[in-house]
């Protein structure tokens, strides 16, 4: 087939949505079909309010039309709400051509904690973008259901997968300061709750991997605390493969790829028993989900490593795709 993925979330960004959808991709492409990314690389960008390191694409609507109609693709699937999945989406609606689309992000609550917009709004605009395809895939099965209770006509679950021969507990390290070494990684921004995390008694010593928008004013605010920026590659590995419990402090996130893949390092997890982690996680065998964060992190200290590594086993990028194909609708 002849597959457009038509998204807003590219590189340079560094995020889960854009993990998977270079992941499908590169599967795609190794069962032999041919993928288009329809993406703002091509185009003149401005930065996102409050988030200026993620740029958006500037009037995109002609030229992504062009690409499609150049393309002339089998199937397309419409990744983000941005501009250019909002140009793809009406391409597809003048041409009467069916289309998928895939929720990654809690936007309505993302949006709330920056902006005095009420939740109800963004969850009937969002509803509003996704109904017009003939599927809404999603993480989970608790994004399924609440996405289903909030009306959206026809979403399916596509699940994520791990690089297991990248993340993996032989690169276990030395990390310096006392432990035990409590790791964070991921965007460094508001909706993640990282304060949580950063606010724990736990004895040991804090990393911090990521980037993003709260890096600076984080790093003054808690100067005992290492934020080492973002790691890439085996790098990154080394980072959480060398880290004695992985805190997931988010409590909006759809599912958490970081949570995979810090499992496959051997790493056991401590997060709250919220979607996400309530999805990623077994209880008691590769992490704790606890509502008393200091009480996970205690627990998942004692958890073995391996049993960890092979929870994350399961779940492969191959078969991630095998279910996104599933879904496709040809045009």
């Amino acid at each position: 087939m002849r597959i457009a993925l038509v998204t807003d979330a590219w590189l340079p960004q560094t995020n889960g949505v854009v993990r998977t959808l270079r992941e499908t991709t590169r599967c795609l492409e190794a069962a032999g079909h041919t993928v288009r990314a329809v993406t703002p690389m091509p185009f003149r960008t401005f930065p996102c309010p409050t988030y200026p390191e993620i740029r958006l694409a500037a009037w995109p609507k002609r030229r992504v039309g062009r690409i499609l109609d150049d393309f002339a693709p089998d199937a397309v699937h419409i990744a983000t709400e941005g501009p250019i999945g909002l140009a793809g989406r009406r391409w597809c609606r003048e041409r009467g051509q069916v289309f998928t689309t895939s929720f990654h992000t809690r936007f309505p609550e993302y949006v709330r904690l920056r902006a005095p917009i009420p939740v109800d709004w963004t969850w009937r605009m969002l509803r509003w973008f996704h109904d017009a395809g003939q599927r809404t895939l999603v993480p989970t099965r608790t994004q399924q259901d609440e996405l289903a209770g909030r009306g959206f006509h026809n979403p399916v679950v596509w699940g994520r997968g791990v690089d297991t021969g990248l993340f993996r507990p032989e690169l276990r390290g030395e990390l310096p300061g006392a432990g035990p070494h409590l790791m964070y990684m991921g965007r460094v921004s508001v909706e993640k709750n990282i304060e949580a995390f950063l606010r724990l008694r736990t004895p040991g010593t804090k990393w911090v991997v990521g980037g993003g928008p709260a890096l600076d004013s984080f790093r003054q605010a808690w100067p005992e605390v290492n934020f080492v920026g973002p790691k890439y590659g085996e790098d990154l590995a080394t980072w959480l493969a060398s880290a004695d419990v992985f805190v997931f402090p988010s409590r909006t996130d759809t599912f958490g790829i970081v949570l995979l893949e810090a499992m496959a390092c051997g790493l056991p997890v401590a997060a709250y028993p919220v979607p996400g982690p309530r999805d990623v996680v077994a209880e008691d065998v590769s992490g704790v989900l606890d509502e008393d964060l200091e009480q996970a992190v205690e627990r998942a200290l004692r958890l073995d490593r391996r049993a960890c590594r092979e929870h994350a086993l399961g779940h492969t990028w191959e078969r991630a795709t095998e279910q996104f194909c599933s879904y496709l609708e040809p045009v």
